[in-house]
C-alpha cells in the first residue's frame, strides 16, 4: 500500500495529501505504466537511452498547466535527439492530443496516467483528495537514475523552468 504524505502540498493555500514516495536525486527511476493513447500503453523503458525531463502537470486546460507545457515545448527543440520531453497528466489520451493540436505542441510527448494512476504513486504525486498528479519535475538519465526532481509545495506556482532545462543540458 502507498503511503499518505501531508504538510507537503497546497492548493490555493489548502492542504492537500500526496500519495506515494518522495522520490530524490540519486534514486533508481521507478517504473511506471501510462497511456500513449486509449489503447496503447508505454513503460520507462520505452525511453531507455535517453535523457527524459517528465513535466508532471495537473490538468493541461488549465493556465499554469499550459504555459508550463507550452515551455517545455519550446525547450524541447533546443535539447536534441537524445532528449525525450515528457508531460504527464491524468488528462484522457484524446483530451490531450486535442490540446497539443490546437497549442502546436509537437515537440513534447503527452502521457496519461488516467488509467492506473501509476507514475503518480510511484513518484509520490498522485493528489489522493483530487485523483490529479501534482505539478512536480523529474530529470532521469540515460541510465534511469533520477538527477534532478522539483516538488512544488503550491499546486498553482510555475515550476523552476531554468534548473530543469539546465539539469537536462548537463547530461547531454
Amino acid at each position: 500500500m502507498a503511503q499518505d504524505r501531508t504538510g507537503v502540498a497546497t492548493l490555493k493555500g489548502n492542504p492537500i495529501t500526496l500519495v506515494g514516495p518522495e522520490i530524490k536525486v540519486g534514486d533508481k527511476a521507478p517504473d511506471f505504466t501510462v497511456n500513449k493513447d486509449l489503447m496503447t500503453q508505454v513503460t520507462l523503458a520505452d525511453y531507455a537511452g535517453k535523457v527524459k525531463l517528465i513535466s508532471v502537470v495537473p490538468s493541461l486546460d488549465t493556465g499554469v498547466c499550459d504555459a508550463q507545457t507550452r515551455r517545455f515545448n519550446e525547450e524541447a527543440a533546443g535539447l536534441g535527439d537524445n532528449v525525450a520531453v515528457l508531460t504527464i497528466s491524468v488528462d484522457l489520451p484524446f483530451a490531450q492530443s486535442r490540446w497539443c493540436g490546437a497549442a502546436g505542441i509537437d515537440k513534447v510527448i503527452t502521457l496519461s496516467d488516467y488509467k492506473t494512476k501509476s507514475f503518480g504513486e510511484a513518484y509520490g504525486v498522485l493528489i489522493k483528495e483530487l485523483q490529479l498528479d501534482m505539478r512536480s519535475i523529474f530529470v532521469i538519465d540515460a541510465n534511469d537514475t533520477v538527477q534532478y526532481v522539483e516538488y512544488l509545495g503550491e499546486m498553482t506556482a510555475h515550476p523552476n523552468y531554468e534548473a530543469a532545462v539546465e539539469a537536462v543540458k548537463k547530461l547531454v
